[in-house]
Order: C-alpha cells, then sequence, then structure tokens
C-alpha cells in the first residue's frame, strides 16, 4: 500500500498533475486524488484559503459544545508507562494522545464551513479537521516544516514569557526541532532553523491559547516534483505527533495508548501542479458508532507533570470558532 501510495504521487507529480493526498497515522489507508476528480460531496478542503468550498451563511444557533475528557485514570496509566519508557531510555519525547466523548449541535460539515483554521477537512461525514500546524511547504525548491510544541492558556499572566521560559516547554520545543531538521536532511541540503520558538495565537470557542513553533528549511533537489511521493512518506509519521527516536517510540506510543489514531495526527494537503502545502491532522472529531469522539493529547518528556499534561490535553478539546 506505501509503495502504491508513493507510485501515484510521484506520478502525479512529474506531470505537474495537482492533487490531494489525506494519510492515516499508521499509513495504511492513504487517498490520493486528481483536484479535478475531487467530489465536493465526499471531500471538502480549505489549505490556507485554497478550497474547494463555496462560504456558508453564518450559523443561526449557538454553538453547543460539550465534552467528557477520558478518564484521568486510564490517562494516568498510559502516562506512567510512557515515563517508564523514557526513564529507561527508550525515549526522550513521546506525544501521548486519548479520545475523549463529545456532544456538539453542529454537523461535521457545519464545523468546517464555521471554524477558522490554517488547515481544514471534512471527509465523506466521518471525521473532521481543523488544524493550526503545517507539516510541509514548498515554495519552488525550498521546502519547509513548521514543527508545533509548546502550549499555554493565553489569558495567563504573563502567559508567552511563562510558555518561552518552562523547561519543560523549551526542552519539548528543542527536541521536536532537532528531530524534523534531522527528518529534512533526509530529502534537501542547506537545512537550518529559520525562524525559532515564535508564538501563534490561537483563538478558540471557550479561550485563546498561545502556541509555540519553529520554522526548519532546506533546499529541494532541481527535479523534486517527479519524487514528491518518497519525500512525503521520508517524513512520516511527523515528528512533533511521534517522538524521538521515531522508531521506537511508535512502538511506545502504541503499547501505552491503546486505541486507534486512525487519520488522527496524519497528514493532508495539496499539490498545486507547482508547490506542495499540507498540515497535520491535528485538532479532529470523528463520528463513531457510539457518537462523536475528539482526539486530542501532548508531548511528554522526563520533565513532565501527569496533571498538567492531562490538562492540556482537555485545553486542546475546542473549536475555533470565535
Amino acid at each position: 500500500m506505501i509503495l502504491e501510495a508513493i507510485d501515484k504521487i510521484n506520478a502525479l507529480g512529474e506531470k505537474s498533475i495537482p492533487f490531494i493526498f489525506i494519510i492515516d497515522y499508521r499509513l495504511q489507508k492513504p487517498v490520493i486524488l486528481p483536484l479535478k476528480k475531487l467530489d465536493p460531496d465526499q471531500i471538502l478542503y480549505s489549505v490556507n484559503g485554497f478550497t474547494n468550498s463555496a462560504k456558508l451563511n453564518p450559523a443561526d444557533k449557538k454553538l453547543e459544545f460539550n465534552y467528557i475528557p477520558v478518564d484521568y485514570k486510564r490517562y494516568k496509566k498510559a502516562f506512567d508507562l510512557a515515563q517508564k519508557h523514557i526513564r529507561h531510555g527508550n525515549s526522550f519525547l513521546l506525544n501521548l494522545t486519548m479520545p475523549s466523548k463529545l456532544d456538539c449541535n453542529y454537523t461535521l460539515k457545519e464545523i468546517f464551513h464555521l471554524s477558522q483554521a490554517k488547515y481544514k477537512l471534512w471527509f465523506k461525514d466521518q471525521f473532521i479537521v481543523f488544524s493550526p500546524e503545517i507539516f510541509i511547504k514548498t515554495n519552488g525548491r525550498k521546502i519547509g516544516s513548521f514543527p508545533m510544541k509548546g502550549t499555554i492558556d493565553a489569558n495567563l499572566p504573563d502567559a508567552k514569557n511563562k510558555l518561552l521560559s518552562s523547561k519543560k516547554e523549551v526542552a519539548e520545543h528543542y527536541t521536536i526541532v532537532d528531530l524534523i531538521r534531522n527528518d529534512l536532511s533526509m530529502v534537501a541540503k542547506n537545512v537550518r532553523v529559520a525562524r525559532f520558538q515564535y508564538i501563534d495565537h490561537i483563538k478558540t470557542h471557550k479561550r485563546e491559547l498561545l502556541q509555540m513553533s519553529s520554522e526548519i528549511t532546506g533546499e529541494l533537489p532541481e527535479n523534486y516534483h517527479e519524487h514528491i511521493g518518497d519525500i512525503i512518506y521520508s517524513l512520516l509519521p511527523a515528528g512533533s505527533i511521534s517522538g524521538a527516536p521515531k522508531k521506537k517510540t511508535l512502538e511506545v506510543i502504541n503499547e501505552a495508548e491503546q486505541y486507534e489514531r486512525g487519520y488522527f495526527t496524519g497528514i493532508f494537503g495539496i499539490f498545486d501542479g507547482k508547490n506542495l502545502d499540507s498540515g497535520v491532522m491535528i485538532r479532529y472529531v470523528e463520528k463513531t458508532n457510539e457518537g462523536l469522539i475528539y482526539k486530542s493529547g501532548g508531548g511528554i518528556t522526563s520533565q513532565s507533570d501527569c496533571e498538567q499534561e492531562y490538562q492540556e490535553l482537555i485545553n486542546k478539546i475546542y473549536v475555533p470558532i470565535a
């Protein structure tokens, strides 16, 4: 399946045919479609304003958004297992996520239309993504990745300085920047950190958040379009939603989480025939037989506090609708 997906992306890239790619966390159910064949009744996307969706009138009902976070005991069990592996040296940064129950009076499609995010995807009324996090972007031969690690409630006193001075958050950010820099070095030359620890302001329906990001750039080969599938898959799963070292950390995540992420924390994006723009599928609501599920989490290091990490998981249960 992976080789087929890589070959299909390479073939579209070589011919400069615009396409969408939607790749799940485990790389098992990729969707690659030329944009001209995309059915808006099945898939709606918005990638930094490039969209196949018409604008919808504002909702005539107030958003009702109620959730029941994953049980703290379940989270603590997973957290403690992650810490055990960190102490044993199997991982030093691990992205731990969990599913929480959600009740919302908006349909998934209404959330797609009314939410504000850089990367939005509505997929066959199965799930909705409204992500602030860039995976990779290209501009000519320049490639950039923008890992997002470090979150704080923007309404806390001196929130920005608290985030930038937090030993745990800064250590986590340094680790992910180093990981992404190494990842990009597999596909590009002259890799460097172009911007370090800049702050994004995220507005949600319940609060405002500050999130810390960095920009890592490199230079792709002249014929990179012909190998764009290899480039994408070389960087998966995304470092920000897995951890370091990546291979062993993925094993630890599977052992600790005990649920299927599915398309959550995968990636999706658009190749417009010349350049690629893609996001990490975080901020994610999924429709299941038991109702709506919101999947969220955060990075765990040796300095992490379980209660604080559990609260961060809760803070990330939101929709970006003012």
